[in-house]
């Protein structure tokens, strides 16, 4: 690995690193030089139950490359226990240089059949969870004047899905999450950015097939393991990336992109002010070539990965 990232010494904490996207940046953090804090409390695709083993794996699998990693089993959804992972990067290795947001949960459920206590949860473990543990590692950032925050937001937040109101929302107000630590930030050295991630993992293996074709699609679509996206995760927790902030990326197999951001596109101006009747008669009919379509990720990256 090359010594360009600057990642040899530096602690990096990785949240829902159990397995799949988080277990695949774990490890690759640690073939970087950085030592790791694993965090999950090993729980199901939907928030129930609770296990030490995905992260002791995990573990055992940096150990076995000669790397260094501690485990962390505290919840992020809770603002008391996400404090705790970042006091443990703290009590075993001294320090925290990069945080990884990437824990999630899934509960979808299509929005007028959503029921309250499905929104608080994934909203509790993806947007208030990336909060607390960023919020929690602000402090030690501000004082050595240098950190980087990795955050997983998705394109069903950036672009839309069916029936996932809940981490559509969560995820997309990741991204506003995410701007608003690097520009509140930058004067101490710390960065903030997103990644919006394609993987074949227990978050998408409940994509079914109805046809041979569709079959097939999905055979195409498991190529997408989850540690492709590791590679860019690390690029932007290292000294690589120290001009890259307050951005969107996305890894979809041996693709990169890079997302634009909400800015204006059109505009009208009227002398004497609107009405509700000049904007139907004048506006409209101004910005309509402009309106964005209404469509889900799927049709956004319409093509199979290569």
């Amino acid at each position: 690995m090359s010594d360009i990232l600057g990642l040899e010494g530096k602690v990096a904490i990785v949240t829902g690193a159990g397995g799949g996207i988080g277990r695949g940046i774990a490890l690759e953090m640690a073939k970087a030089g950085a030592k790791v804090v694993i965090n999950d409390i090993g729980v199901s695709l939907g928030g129930e139950g609770g296990s030490a083993s995905p992260a002791e794996e995990t573990k055992a699998m940096i150990e076995a490359g000669g790397g260094q990693a501690a485990i962390s089993t505290d919840s992020v959804s809770d603002w008391e226990s996400a404090q705790k992972i970042v006091q443990c990067a703290l009590d075993t290795f001294g320090q925290v240089d990069v945080v990884v947001n990437n824990a999630g949960i899934l509960r979808d459920t299509i929005f007028h059949k959503m029921d309250p206590a499905d929104w608080r949860a994934v909203v509790d473990v993806h947007l208030n969870g990336s909060f607390y543990v960023s919020r929690a590692a602000a402090e030690p950032f501000r004082q050595q004047m240098s950190g980087a925050f990795v955050h997983m937001t998705s394109t069903s937040g950036l672009i839309g899905n069916f029936g996932q109101a809940n981490y559509s929302a969560a995820k997309l107000g990741i991204v506003g999450l995410s701007k608003s630590i690097a520009l509140d930030m930058e004067r101490f050295g710390v960065r903030s950015n997103c990644i919006a991630p394609f993987a074949w993992s227990r978050m998408t293996g409940s994509i079914q097939a109805k046809t041979p074709e569709e079959a097939e699609r999905i055979e195409r679509l498991k190529q997408m393991t989850p540690e492709t996206n590791a590679p860019l995760a690390v690029f932007l927790a290292s000294d690589a990336a120290k001009e890259v902030t307050g951005q969107i990326f996305a890894a979809r197999l041996n693709e990169l992109f890079l997302f634009n951001q909400t800015r204006p596109i059109r505009s009208v101006h009227k002398a004497e002010g609107w009405t509700p009747e000049a904007i139907a008669e004048r506006a409209l009919p101004a910005f309509k070539a402009s309106l964005t379509p209404l469509g889900r990720s799927g049709d956004v990256f319409s093509w199979d990965p290569v």
